[in-house]
């Protein structure tokens, strides 16, 4: 078990906390963080990139000139790929990027990301967070209180003060433990955990 401190909202250290070795203390395994962030990136992409080939060009059914006596190189069709407007040699066609990985996989992957992140002393433990407006500068002064400048904060429930709050900042992101990935995780500088958000990916995950 390893034990992390608590702060406040107000950025002071209020108890610890024991997070378990089954999701924050497993070993890392670089690989499988690799393939999680490809595949989210994979599975991301449209695929939607289309380019025509030489038969798929209208026109060019007339041979331009006859084959011999002209002086010019022979040519057989106008939508060759040498000429302007013909069609494309390797021309792109739509396809599906997207691969699989296995559950056990990906759950080692996200265990890896996070306790990657808790050994790099870039995960924090807030007992609460909770505002009573939607107010940016609030939020961002309990950020600054726990000196986080790039982080991705994430929630047990969904707060709708604190989403909206968050919001403007571009530099922080909020998630819910239901919607975690290793590509967040890995991307953001500091991961901030509430109490509840840590019990509840514990037990998920562990």
């Amino acid at each position: 078990m390893a034990n992390v401190s608590v702060y406040n909202m107000e950025g002071k250290e209020v108890g610890t906390m024991e997070l378990s070795d089954a999701v924050f203390g497993v070993e890392v395994n670089e690989h499988l963080v690799h393939l999680a962030v490809v595949q989210q990136l994979a599975n991301n992409r449209q695929g939607t990139q289309k380019a025509k080939t030489r038969s798929e060009v209208s026109g060019g059914g007339r041979k331009p000139w006859r084959q011999k006596g002209t002086g010019h190189a022979r040519q057989g069709s106008t939508r060759s790929p040498q000429w302007t407007g013909g069609g494309v040699v390797f021309a792109p066609t739509p396809r599906d990027y997207s691969f699989k990985l296995n559950k056990k996989e990906k759950r080692l992957a996200l265990k890896s990301a996070l306790t990657s992140r808790l050994q790099e002393n870039k995960l924090i433990v807030v007992d609460e967070l909770k505002f009573d407006e939607v107010k940016t500068k609030n939020f961002k002064q309990v950020m600054d209180n726990l000196k986080v400048e790039k982080g991705l904060v994430i929630l047990a429930e969904n707060d709708a003060n604190t989403v909206l709050s968050a919001r403007n900042l571009a530099s922080i992101d909020t998630t819910l433990t239901s919607q975690i990935n290793v590509y967040d995780i890995m991307k953001a500088g500091t991961i901030v955990l509430t109490k509840d958000s840590a019990a509840k990916i514990e037990e998920v995950y562990a």
